[in-house]
């Protein structure tokens, strides 16, 4: 396999890249990474089954999508490929630290709101649909935002848990109940990270960094109520959001309703405790 890794990034460098140092590097649950380096150049590699090749290809066309905004730093995607029984996807290699310096937590938040507010996109949903960890995220084009997150996000993850054979409420009139919710939110589509928790940001050489979205046209709001979910964001992160581009009123009852989604999510892929999280957050947003 790293052999043929070897001869497809030398074909796409065109320069010859031999590795002479592999060294495996902690960077999630669902795929294997590494750093690897020929004595001169470095990237970063993951590696998963060869059926993971569409995560990866949906991965590198996320981070272009988010760096052609120039504004929230993301490393460059190399390349995407596969070997014989492998995928793999190679980004420019830095060195990080965890994002909890006051100054760069501060410019991060700045940042975000800066992608936030790129772009004039009219409909909600993206050009294709992606991955949220392993599992599929539809991304259907809507124009009424309200629809769009209580069918595409919420309806979605409460169908799979009833694949799984869990009735945790009932799907069509949670749907609708999420919907009556939001039905008075109108945001503006922003182009948003998708999965912005403290393990996909950084600090770096070159300030704060970004990476593995699965980013698509949405409320704003979702990003930043995933970041308090899983907490591990400075104070100062708020702030330099806010002094960008203040939050409107009533997102603390919507931060329920986008972060059930990502609750849902983890139970789905990991199971465990995250039903019972599901099962307190339902009967919070019943009582709205």
């Amino acid at each position: 396999m790293w052999q043929a890794i070897s001869q497809r990034l030398s074909e796409r460098l065109m320069f010859t890249f031999d590795i002479t140092e592999r060294v495996k590097v902690h960077g999630g649950d669902i795929s294997e990474c590494f750093m690897i380096s020929d004595g001169d150049q470095r990237y970063f590699v993951k590696v998963n089954q060869r059926d993971f090749i569409s995560n990866f290809e949906l991965e590198f066309e996320n981070i272009r999508a988010m760096r052609e905004s120039n504004s929230v730093f993301l490393p460059e995607p190399v390349l995407v490929d596969t070997t014989k029984t492998h995928a793999f996807i190679v980004l420019n290699y830095l060195v990080t630290k965890p994002l909890d310096d006051a100054k760069a937590s501060y410019q991060f938040g700045q940042q975000l709101a800066k992608l936030h507010r790129w772009g004039e996109q009219k409909e909600f949903g993206f050009d294709q649909d992606n991955y949220i960890g392993s599992t599929l995220q539809p991304n259907q084009w809507q124009r009424k935002w309200c629809r769009f997150f209580a069918e595409q996000r919420i309806g979605w993850q409460l169908q799979l848990l009833t694949e799984k054979g869990i009735n945790l409420v009932s799907t069509n009139e949670f749907v609708d109940v999420c919907k009556d919710l939001l039905s008075n939110h109108q945001p503006r589509p922003s182009l948003i990270h998708g999965d912005l928790w403290h393990g996909n940001v950084a600090n770096s050489a070159f300030g704060p960094i970004c990476y593995d979205p699965s980013c698509y046209w949405g409320d704003r709001e979702c990003d930043i109520a995933m970041t308090e979910l899983f907490e591990g964001f400075q104070p100062e992160f708020y702030q330099g959001y806010e002094d960008e581009w203040p939050l409107e009123l009533g997102y603390e009852q919507r931060k329920d309703i986008y972060n059930l989604y990502h609750i849902l999510n983890h139970y789905n892929l990991f199971g465990g405790h995250y039903l019972d999280e599901a099962e307190r957050v339902v009967k919070q947003i019943l009582t709205y």
